[in-house]
């Protein structure tokens, strides 16, 4: 049993170490869209809603949809960036199967957003800032990467990860100083 154990253990390093990698920050490709997102989230704080900002880059890497956070100007539970991002990408394209495109987001993803991002096929999720809390993409739990599922995205995180990380602890603080919810 320990033996099926260690090498069911082996295969599981191999597969996060094939599918997963940290960047370093200063030579990530990924730097100046992760600016476009962070710009993303700071304007959804203006509704009250948690900074948090999601592109989809097409397979030039060309922005093809951008979307903030809008739970509280919509009352919409599911309005997350991610999920609006795929959302409009998908218009764009014509097509929900986006093959080939890359989600960069500002924290990362959270059950729904991570499943959302391997049922539209992206190629890759890109995101900043660690979410210890919520994250499904290597945090807390780990949906893209999980073997019953059908596709498998490569996951890049840490780009720009101080910066986006500010944002959601600032804005927190921010909401614990003025009693907010």
């Amino acid at each position: 049993m320990f033996r099926r154990w260690r090498n069911c253990l082996a295969r599981e390093f191999i597969w996060i170490a094939l599918y997963s990698r940290r960047v370093d920050d200063h030579a990530s490709p990924y730097r100046e869209a992760m600016a476009l997102a962070i710009a993303e989230a700071e304007l959804a704080t203006i509704s009250g809603d948690l900074p948090i900002g999601a592109l989809v880059l097409d397979e030039s890497g060309v922005v093809i949809a951008k979307a903030g956070n809008r739970r509280e100007a919509t009352q919409d539970p599911t309005a997350h960036a991610e999920v609006l991002a795929l959302r409009a990408a998908a218009q764009v394209r014509g097509d929900w199967h986006l093959d080939g495109c890359t989600l960069i987001v500002t924290l990362e993803p959270c059950p729904m957003c991570a499943g959302a991002a391997v049922l539209a096929r992206v190629e890759r999720i890109v995101f900043g800032a660690w979410n210890e809390e919520y994250g499904a993409c290597g945090s807390h739990w780990d949906l893209p990467r999980d073997r019953r599922l059908n596709h498998r995205p490569e996951v890049v995180s840490g780009v720009l990860a101080e910066e986006c990380g500010n944002l959601v602890r600032d804005f927190m603080a921010n909401i614990r100083t003025q009693g907010g919810k």
